[in-house]
């Protein structure tokens, strides 16, 4: 499989595979997890990453655990969501860790106001049936963090130095 079939293709599946599931039912399955460490993996392996290179995001991926993690003891993001930015720096590695966190803060910052809006307005009828978006709409349900952290990294993907990578090989 290629580099770039994999940072323009599979990543960006899986992103919006995590950000769906957490829209819909709060919740990241491990498995999408897991998928993107395979996938980066197979990634460093398509693209000839060097091993120090590889330890650098590796190194960044443990960055972003402790992160996550920290945020979620102080509650502030779920467990899906601290294992999803994990894995979202893992790929991004420390040169872009930064810009990432910067984008999906904003982006997260959008996502609650726009949410806290609309929760002040009532929700049609026809839309009722829909499960998910009942919990969406309720005042008392957390923010689907995972939207914002997907769509910081699909934003960001561009200027990254994978995307550069994938895009020479």
């Amino acid at each position: 499989m290629s580099a770039a079939l994999l940072v323009m293709v599979v990543l960006p599946v899986i992103l919006a595979l995590a950000a769906g599931c957490d829209l819909t039912s709060y919740t990241i399955p491990n498995l999408l997890q897991l998928a993107l460490v395979a996938s980066f993996i197979v990634f460093a392996l398509a693209s000839g990453m060097s091993p120090v290179v590889v330890g650098l995001h590796v190194a960044a991926g443990i960055v972003g655990l402790i992160a996550g993690f920290t945020l979620f003891a102080l509650g502030l993001v779920g467990g899906g969501d601290a294992k999803l930015f994990a894995s979202v720096v893992l790929w991004l590695g420390l040169a872009d860790l930064a810009s990432y966190a910067l984008m999906a803060s904003i982006m997260g910052g959008m996502l609650t106001l726009a949410l806290l809006g609309l929760r002040t307005l009532p929700l049609p009828g026809q839309l009722m049936r829909f499960g998910w978006l009942v919990r969406l709409h309720d005042k008392k349900s957390g923010i689907p963090y995972g939207v914002a952290l997907a769509a910081g990294a699909l934003l960001l993907l561009p200027q990254t130095e994978i995307f550069r990578l994938a895009a020479g090989s």
